[in-house]
C-alpha cells in the first residue's frame, strides 16, 4: 500500500485520555513535534504514551464515518441497525440499494483507509504513530522496566488497530516499520491468516511484558483504565473467537475451535489474576448489578478494556472528555434525544424464567417459555436484563436535575421523573396507519417521533447510582446530559465467559460452556432452582448450546455494539447459502451442513422486517390535538410509576396495576420500521453474500493502485471482479 502522506508525528495532547485519576494524566505538556530525545525519560515516554491512548481507544461519540476508529457502541448506526437493535436499513441492508466500489452515494464504506490528508483521521496514520513510538522506545536509554510497561500497553494498541482492520476485510497490509513517505514504500496485502498470526504475536507480547506489572490485581488505583495483561488475553480470545467462526472456518475445522478453547481456558487464570471477574454488588435487585456495572467510577472490575470519561464542562477544553450516552439516550423532554429500540429485540427477550416468548420464530432449538408472552403488556414477567435495557410509559427513569421547565403541564424533576410516552393522533385514521407522522406524545414529547420503547441501556439512572457521573445543566446549547463522565466498556469480563464458552462449545466440551452460561444468568438474577433458566439439553445438543451462547450473547450485549460481530463471524443473514458473484470455492460452506441458520436453528435476518411500536390512546378516549394540553388522557389518574427498587408483592402489585391502567387506555399499534417503497409496499432486509467482507472503495483503490481488491468487489483499477481471497491461506 502507499505510505499515508504525512511526514509528521504530533500529539494531541496527553489530556485527551481524560481518566479520572490523577496520575493517569499528569500535568498537560504539548509535545507536539518531539525531538526524540524524549524517549531517554520516562515523563516523555509517558507522554507520547498517553497520546496513543487518546488515539486509538474506542470513541461513544464518533459517528459512521469515523467507524475505522472505533467500533460500533451501541447507537443507531450503520453497524447497530444492520442487526435486530434498531429499525431503518442500514447501508447494509437496503434492498434496493446495492454497495458497489464507485463513486456515489451507494458506495462501500471506507474502513480501510479513513482521511489519508489527516494522520489522526488515517487508520494507517494510527499504526505509524504506534510504529514510532515502539522503534524510539526501543532504540532509546530508558529503564528497561519503563520501555516494558510502555511496549506492554503499544503492543496492544497496534493489534487493536490490525483486528479492526481483519474483522471487515480478512488479510491487510502488515506495515510494521516507519516507512517514508514516498510513492516507492509498498507493503503487500497480507492472508488473513498472517494477518491474524500478527495480531496474536503482537497481544502475546503485550501480555508478556505487563505480566510483572499487571497480574497482581491489575495497575493501581490510579492508573485503571490502562491495558494490562488481562485485556491482551481477552482480546486475543476474541481473536481466536473470529478464527475459529463460520466466516474464517467455511470447513468447521476443529482444531481451530480446540486451539481456541484451549489456550483461553488456559489464560482465563491470568485475565483473572489482573483483577477482573463479573461486577456484583451483593444486593442485586430486578438486574440493578447489570445495571450498575456501567456505572462505576474508579477500579471496574467488570472493564478489562475501557475508555475513560469525565464530567468536565467546557467549549473543547483539553482536559475535557464527555461521554454523550446519557444525552442520546433520554428522552426529549429532558433535554435528551432518545433511540427507538426495534420490536423485534422486545418481543425476543427472554421470559421470566429465562426462556425465550413463544412464537418469535427465533431459535427453534432452544425450549420456549411457559410463561405466557402477551405482546400488548410486553413488559410483563421478563428477564431482569429487559428492564435495564428498555423503557416504556410507566415506568420510573429518575435522574439528577429538573427539566419541568420545558414542560409546565407535567413536571418531570429529575428524581421523580416517570417516563410517559403514549401518543395520539389527530384523527382516526392514525390509529390503524402504520406510516401515520401526525401523532402527538404525552408529557410534552409532542411530535418528538419517539417510539413506545426507548433504549434505556448503560443509562446513569439515579435509582441505581445515587452519585450521577454527569452535571446536569438544562441548557439549550448541552442538552442536559452532554457533561457525563460514564466509562465506555468495550470488552467485559462477562464477553471473556461468553467467548470462552463458545469456543468450548465449538470444541465438543457442552458441559463446560453450559457452567459458564450459568454464571452470566447467577448475576442476572436466576438462581439453581430451575438451571438458571438455560434449556435442559445443551450438554448433550452441540447445536442447540450454540444456539444459546449466541441468545445470551444477543441479551446481555444488547445495544453494546457487538450483535454486528456476531451476525457476520456465523453469517446469521443468510446462514452463509449464498457466495458473491467470482467468489472462489473455499468460500462455500461445507462445514454446520452448509447452513449455519439452519444448523443453529435461527432465523435467517434476510428476508424479514423490524417494526416499531407506539402505545396509543384506546378508541375509546378519541383523538387530540398537537398540544400537550389536549391530551386526551389528561384528566385520567394514571398509576405510579413502576419502581424497579422495589421487589416482591410490592413490585408485583405496580407492574398488574400499570398493566390494568394499559388495558384501559392504551393500545399496542405497529409503527413503520423498515422502508416501504414508492408505492408503500413493505421492503425487506438483504444483506447481500459479498457484505461479508468488504471491498475497498474508489478512493482507496484510487491511492492504493498495487492492492488487490476483495473478491466479489469490482476493482476500480481495472474494472474486473477483485482476486484477493480472504480465505486463502
Amino acid at each position: 500500500m502507499k505510505v499515508i502522506r504525512y511526514a509528521v508525528l504530533g500529539l494531541a495532547g496527553m489530556m485527551a485520555l481524560a481518566s479520572c485519576s490523577d496520575k493517569f494524566i499528569d500535568e498537560k505538556k504539548n509535545f507536539d513535534n518531539v525531538n526524540t530525545d524524549i524517549y531517554n525519560y520516562e515523563s516523555g515516554i509517558n507522554g507520547r504514551l498517553n497520546d496513543l491512548y487518546s488515539w486509538s481507544l474506542p470513541d461513544v461519540n464518533v459517528q459512521d464515518v469515523q467507524r475505522w476508529k472505533s467500533p460500533s457502541e451501541g447507537t443507531n448506526d450503520m453497524s447497530g441497525k444492520s442487526t435486530e437493535e434498531y429499525s431503518g436499513f442500514s447501508v447494509f441492508l437496503d434492498p434496493q440499494k446495492e454497495l458497489t466500489s464507485s463513486v456515489g452515494t451507494d458506495q462501500v464504506p471506507d474502513l480501510f483507509m479513513g482521511d489519508k490528508g489527516n494522520i489522526q483521521a488515517s487508520v494507517y496514520g494510527r499504526i505509524r504513530n504506534i510504529n514510532d513510538f515502539i522503534t524510539n522506545v526501543k532504540s532509546h536509554s530508558a529503564a528497561d522496566d519503563v520501555k516494558a510497561k510502555a511496549l506492554g500497553q503499544a503492543y496492544f494498541f497496534r493489534a487493536w488497530c490490525y483486528y479492526m482492520l481483519m474483522k471487515w476485510y480478512g488479510g491487510v497490509p502488515l506495515v510494521t516499520d516507519v516507512q517514508d513517505p514516498v510513492e516507492s514504500s509498498f507493503t503487500e496485502r497480507s492472508s488473513a491468516r498472517a494477518t491474524k498470526d500478527f495480531i496474536i504475536s503482537d497481544l502475546n507480547m503485550s501480555a508478556k511484558l505487563l505480566a510483572p506489572y499487571t497480574m497482581n490485581g491489575g495497575w493501581d488505583s490510579g492508573n485503571f483504565g490502562r491495558i494490562t495483561t488481562g485485556t491482551a488475553l481477552a482480546l486475543k480470545g476474541r481473536v481466536l473467537l473470529l478464527w475459529a467462526s463460520p466466516l474464517f472456518n467455511r470447513a468447521n475445522d476443529q482444531e481451530r475451535w480446540t486451539s481456541a478453547y484451549n489456550t483461553m481456558k488456559a489464560e482465563k487464570d491470568s485475565i483473572d489474576a489482573c483483577g477482573y471477574h463479573l461486577y456484583k454488588s451483593g444486593k442485586n435487585v430486578n438486574g440493578s448489578d447489570f445495571a450498575a456495572m456501567f456505572l462505576q467510577t474508579g477500579v471496574n472490575p467488570e472493564a478489562v478494556f475501557v475508555t475513560l470519561y469525565n464530567n468536565v464542562a467546557g467549549d473543547g477544553l483539553d482536559n475535557q472528555k464527555n461521554n454523550s450516552w446519557e444525552r442520546w439516550i433520554r428522552p426529549h423532554n429532558t433535554t435528551g434525544s432518545g433511540f427507538n429500540a426495534s420490536a423485534m429485540l422486545v418481543d425476543m427477550f427472554p421470559m421470566s424464567d429465562g426462556k425465550i416468548p413463544a412464537g418469535t420464530g427465533t431459535y427453534t432449538k432452544l425450549q420456549t417459555s411457559s410463561v405466557s408472552y402477551d405482546s400488548s403488556l410486553p413488559f410483563l414477567n421478563r428477564d431482569p436484563r429487559f428492564y435495564r435495557t428498555f423503557a416504556f410509559p410507566g415506568f420510573r427513569w429518575a435522574y439528577q436535575g429538573d427539566a419541568s421547565a420545558a414542560n409546565s403541564l407535567y413536571p418531570n424533576d429529575g428524581p421523580n421523573y416517570v417516563l410517559w410516552n403514549y401518543c395520539w393522533y389527530l384523527n382516526a385514521d392514525g390509529n390503524t396507519d402504520p406510516e401515520n407522522t401526525n401523532n402527538y406524545f404525552a408529557d410534552g414529547l409532542l411530535n418528538s417521533g419517539k417510539s413506545g420503547v426507548y433504549v434505556r441501556k448503560k443509562s446513569d439512572d439515579l435509582d441505581v447510582n445515587g452519585s450521577p457521573l454527569y452535571q446536569w445543566q438544562a441548557t439549550a446549547s448541552n442538552g442536559g446530559f452532554a457533561y457525563s463522565g460514564a466509562q465506555l466498556i468495550e470488552l467485559r469480563y462477562a464477553e471473556v465467559l461468553l467467548n470462552l464458552a463458545e469456543a468450548a462449545c465449538g470444541a465438543g466440551q457442552m458441559g463446560e460452556a453450559v457452567s459458564l452460561l450459568q454464571q452470566i444468568r447467577e448475576r442476572a438474577g436466576y438462581t439453581a432452582d430451575n438451571n438458571y433458566g438455560l434449556p435442559d439439553n445443551l450438554t448433550g445438543d452441540q447445536a442447540a448450546c450454540m444456539s444459546a451462547i449466541l441468545y445470551e450473547r444477543q441479551i446481555e450485549f444488547a445495544y453494546e455494539g457487538k450483535r454486528m460481530d456476531d451476525m457476520r463471524r456465523w453469517m446469521l443473514y443468510d446462514g452463509g447459502a449464498h457466495q458473491p458473484e467470482g467468489a472462489p470455492a473455499d468460500w462455500t460452506l461445507t462445514g454446520w451442513g452448509g447452513n449455519t441458520c439452519t444448523w443453529l436453528g435461527v432465523k435467517p435476518l434476510n428476508g424479514q422486517r423490524r417494526e416499531n411500536m407506539v402505545f396509543r390512546v384506546a378508541d375509546s378516549f378519541g383523538t387530540g390535538g398537537v398540544t400537550a394540553d389536549t391530551d386526551p388522557l389528561k384528566n385520567e389518574a394514571r398509576p405510579a410509576g413502576v419502581d424497579l427498587r422495589l421487589s416482591g408483592e410490592e413490585l408485583t402489585k405496580q407492574m398488574n396495576d400499570l398493566a390494568d391502567w394499559y388495558r384501559t387506555h392504551l393500545v399496542r399499534q405497529m409503527k413503520k420500521g423498515d422502508s416501504y417503497d414508492q408505492n408503500h409496499i413493505t421492503e425487506f432486509i438483504n444483506f447481500r453474500p459479498k457484505y461479508y467482507f468488504l471491498g475497498f472503495n474508489q478512493a482507496v483503490s484510487n491511492a492504493n493502485t498495487r492492492l488487490p481488491q476483495t473478491c466479489g468487489w469490482v476493482d476500480y483499477n481495472t474494472g474486473s471482479l477483485g482476486t484477493f481471497d480472504p480465505l486463502a491461506e
